[in-house]
């Protein structure tokens, strides 16, 4: 399974040309494995539509229900685990919760994370899939 950033998942379900052909074949070949989406980024979605930094082309109950069931998505929950595990994190991770969270589901799961957040990509303590 490989795990994917937010902005990943979003650009993968709207077919947004930010996700090059390198990243959208990465995701392909990982669908039998496993695209895990962490629950955070459900929140983080939400929250952008609540702010206005994102427009959905549909409601976003149907949004999720459409982008939790493309092919070999796995909705990962936030377990105890991981919130201790997003608290923890070593060599002083960045402030963001999301991130936070999501780097750790990553860590936990011990599954590579797919991402272009540039202050992701420069920490050392989570495997990226490049």
């Amino acid at each position: 399974m490989i795990i994917l950033d937010t902005h990943i998942w979003i650009w993968w379900v709207h077919g947004d040309r930010r996700l090059t052909d390198y990243y959208f074949n990465l995701i392909q070949e990982n669908e039998e494995q496993g695209l895990g989406v962490s629950v955070i980024s459900c929140w983080e979605v939400a929250k952008l539509v609540e702010f206005k930094r994102l427009t959905l082309p549909q409601p976003i109950a149907d949004w999720f229900e459409q982008a939790l069931g493309y092919p070999g998505i796995l909705l990962l929950n936030l377990t105890p685990q991981i919130a201790l595990a997003s608290t923890q994190l070593p060599a002083g991770f960045h402030n963001d919760p999301a991130d936070q969270i999501i780097v750790a589901t990553a860590r936990v799961y011990d599954c590579p994370l797919l991402t272009v957040d540039a202050k992701i990509l420069t920490y050392p303590q989570v495997k990226i899939l490049k």
